[in-house]
């Protein structure tokens, strides 16, 4: 009655990009200011290192959990 199933809905090709540009975006935007934090020595190297790995470590557990969501939503 007037749900709308949304893991039905298709997504675009252009839309998928700029989802797909504004990750990857975000990700060397943080990238790049835990790089400068290290040089500027406001942050150990030790501590940029341990940043990054946790950066990375997120990025790809979200992407999973998404992509599980997803895969979930086609089941039903």
């Amino acid at each position: 009655m007037g749900v709308t199933n949304r893991s039905r809905i298709p997504v675009s090709r252009n839309r998928t990009l700029k989802i797909v540009a504004g990750i990857a975006g975000s990700f060397a935007g943080l990238l790049g200011t835990i790089i400068f934090l290290s040089v500027i020595k406001i942050i150990s190297f030790e501590m940029a290192k341990l940043m990054l790995a946790a950066l990375v470590a997120m990025y790809i557990g979200f992407g999973i959990l998404i992509a599980i969501y997803r895969f979930i939503g086609k089941l039903e």
